[in-house]
Order: C-alpha cells, then sequence, then structure tokens
C-alpha cells in the first residue's frame, strides 16, 4: 500500500502491522532496532499509532530485511545514506508486482475463454 491510498492521520498498530504484513511485535521490535525512523506516537493509554510517512519507512524496512536479506546495521545505513533510492526501488517492485497480478488475471480470463 502506497502512502497516497491512506486516507488518516494515524493508523494503530494492529493496521500497520497488516499494511506491512509484519506481526504487530516485529513492528515493536524495529520500533527500538530503529529509533530514528520509527517512532509512533502514543495517547494516554499507550496505544501506538502511526503516520503514513512512518508506515512508508516501515515498509521499507521490511523491504531491506526481507526481500534484499540486509542486516539490521546495514539497513540503518541504507536508510541513513540512501533512502531515496530505496524508496524508487520499493516503487517500482511495487508497480511490477501489480502489472504481474493484472496479467495473471488476464492469462486466467484468457484460458477461460478457450
Amino acid at each position: 500500500m502506497e502512502s497516497a491510498e491512506f486516507s488518516k492521520p494515524f493508523y494503530k498498530i494492529k493496521d500497520v502491522a497488516e499494511f506491512v504484513g509484519v506481526p504487530q511485535s516485529t513492528l515493536r521490535f524495529w520500533e527500538q532496532q530503529f529509533p530514528n525512523y520509527v517512532q509512533p506516537i502514543r495517547n494516554s493509554g499507550k496505544i501506538r499509532y502511526y503516520k503514513p510517512e512512518t508506515i512508508e519507512t516501515l515498509r521499507m524496512i521490511k523491504y531491506l530485511l526481507h526481500t534484499r536479506g540486509m542486516k539490521i546495521d546495514a539497513v540503518k545505513e541504507e536508510l541513513r545514506h540512501n533512502r531515496l533510492n530505496v524508496s524508487r526501488r520499493m516503487k517500482i517492485l511495487d508497480k511490477l508486482t501489480d502489472v504481474r497480478s493484472e496479467l495473471t488475471l488476464l492469462l486466467k480470463a484468457l484460458s477461460k475463454r478457450k
């Protein structure tokens, strides 16, 4: 989900975990590991709320850790020195994934016509 799709200014951790595709415990761990990049806002009940920009950062962290296979220290360096390129690569990957999904749907539709 790209930031343009976010309609609210803040999201609860449960929703963010779903958007990013990781458990809530992973988000809490990343909050500790990446304090310069992941700083949710907490209400008086200590419930975490994330801004859309923070959700994008979490998506970058997931991309670098899970897709690229980088270690935490390397991810910190990448975010510090190459954040714009990471964002661009993620957007390209998102678009390619969307195109692949559309092509898969077209192939299924064509195979039903035979």
